[in-house]
């Protein structure tokens, strides 16, 4: 299975940049796994509705150049489905059973994902109602993803 992170934005914590670099290592006996970072767009103090679209909009069309036609899409927002690690496993697991060789997960920006990229996702997944940076996120989603290879090969993994 490829997994790939479309994801906007660059990291510049040291401690996100090493916690990602850790669960790429875990996830190499697992998945292929690629992580592509877009631009974000500078955002405001004082933002107004037209702005806020403009940006995300802006954003979702350098996510949308990476979208193969062929994945499966996965957006992170905040009203998808929140499964347990154990459903997310059981998701990932059916989603190769049946075909599926590329999964893509998207994390938007700050502001979260353009209207275009969430109907273009396949599924639509949450970790929380809770509002987490965008750059912690990727490292959940990894952590999240990791997990979910440990469980569907019957592997220890800490609950």
């Amino acid at each position: 299975m490829k997994i790939s992170i479309l994801c906007v934005g660059k990291i510049k914590e040291k401690f996100y940049v090493d916690a990602i670099k850790e669960y790429q290592k875990r996830l190499s006996r697992y998945c292929k796994l690629e992580i592509i970072e877009v631009a974000d767009e500078k955002t405001p103090a004082v933002l107004s509705n037209l702005m806020l679209k403009q940006i995300k909009d802006k954003e979702g069309e350098r996510l949308s150049k990476y979208i193969n036609d062929d994945a499966y899409v996965i957006a992170l927002a905040i009203d998808g489905k929140n499964p347990d690690s154990e459903g997310l496993a059981a998701y990932i697991y059916n989603l190769g059973i049946n075909g599926t060789s590329h999964i893509q997960f998207i994390i938007g920006g700050s502001l979260g994902l353009s209207d275009n990229i969430l109907k273009r996702a396949d599924y639509k997944l949450s970790f929380s109602k809770m509002t987490f940076p965008h750059q912690l996120m990727r490292v959940i989603l990894l952590e999240q993803v990791y997990r979910s290879y440990r469980i569907i090969n019957n592997e220890p993994y800490h609950k």
